[in-house]
């Protein structure tokens, strides 16, 4: 009777299988902080690749427990839903590095910011699929919008090209600095620290710029947020599989930062590839449609995906071979 609780469905599913995903989620988050980065130290890339191999090995073995409890189809939608995410959460890396860059956060306390940005992240990507999930059971008519504005979306990150965004301008951060105190200089791996207000000369709390880089990449995974949560929609509305693969996707974003950052460069053309992803899937809704279809077969839709990916990745890799050294293996 004590274990009647864990056959209970929440969402569609048993309780015991989102309590599985949960356990397994405090359980990297725990060894990650816990264990491999207990004290701030600056992540090099060859450790980083590692790291992320791991993320992305368990990340594709709970695909394949997921296939194994739930049916092909589903291990093959969260295989999509998987690749999408873990695609977009690259393009993330590039503003990330931007942020990093603008508040001038030392290397040393970038995994600090990245690792409590991911528990962020954890929540808001939860509140924003259960509002999806509810938006999409009691109006279907709505996958329909998010179809549409991932084809406008994938047009308008063509037509943009590589424009970078204008960290300095955003609303968030003005607002926070013309309404609390904020330090101009880093004290250490602290977010606030206490100093004399310049005015009174009582000490107060100061938000320090480790924050404030905090602040925004969260804003940051929101604005993105915006497109990869209707663009796993679009692949399935099962609650479970949206938020799962979407999790496990930007679990290893920390560590595969540290990596990409070093090699930016190299990697030009996955932008129009994460483009041509976004209008893909946006349009199957509409082709399953025309076809007559009940949905977009999933395998055909995952080979499609991979495909563009690997060719974005494989096309920059090439044009950009020359400009290789070694030190983007350090």
């Amino acid at each position: 009777m004590e274990f009647a609780i864990f056959s209970f469905d929440w969402l569609g599913k048993p309780v015991w299988m989102w309590l599985t995903f949960l356990s397994i989620v405090i359980a990297l988050l725990v060894f990650d902080l816990g264990v491999l980065h207990r004290d701030n130290r600056e992540i090099e890339v060859r450790e980083s690749l590692l790291l992320s191999t791991m993320y992305i090995g368990l990340g594709l073995a709970f695909g394949g427990w997921v296939w194994w409890q739930l049916g092909a189809e589903s291990g093959m939608n969260y295989l999509t839903g998987f690749v999408v995410e873990k695609t977009l959460a690259l393009d993330n890396v590039f503003v990330i590095a931007l942020i990093f860059s603008f508040f001038a956060v030392p290397r040393i306390y970038q995994h600090r910011v990245l690792f409590w940005g991911i528990l962020g992240v954890i929540v808001l990507r939860a509140i924003m699929i259960g509002l999806g999930a509810t938006l999409v059971s009691n109006f279907a008519w709505v996958l329909y919008i998010f179809a549409a504005f991932l084809i406008i979306t994938g047009i308008k990150m063509l037509w943009i090209g590589d424009k970078e965004p204008e960290i300095g301008n955003n609303p968030a951060i003005n607002f926070l600095r013309r309404r609390f105190n904020v330090t101009d200089e880093h004290h250490g791996q602290d977010f606030f620290v206490k100093k004399p207000d310049p005015r009174t000369g009582k000490m107060v709390w100061f938000m320090t710029p480790l924050f404030m880089a905090l602040v925004t990449v969260e804003i940051a995974d929101v604005i993105f947020a915006v497109d990869s949560v209707p663009a796993i929609f679009a692949i399935t509305t099962d609650p479970f599989i949206v938020y799962t693969s979407n999790i496990f996707a930007i679990l290893g974003l920390r560590a595969l930062y540290f990596a990409l950052a070093a090699m930016i460069h190299r990697f030009q053309y996955l932008k129009p590839a994460l483009a041509v992803v976004l209008i893909f899937i946006g349009s199957k809704i509409f082709v399953a449609d025309v076809l007559g279809l009940e949905k977009f077969p999933p395998l055909l839709s995952l080979g499609v995906t991979l495909t563009i990916i690997a060719a974005g990745i494989l096309r920059s890799l090439y044009r950009t071979r020359a400009t290789a050294t070694a030190t983007d293996l350090r």
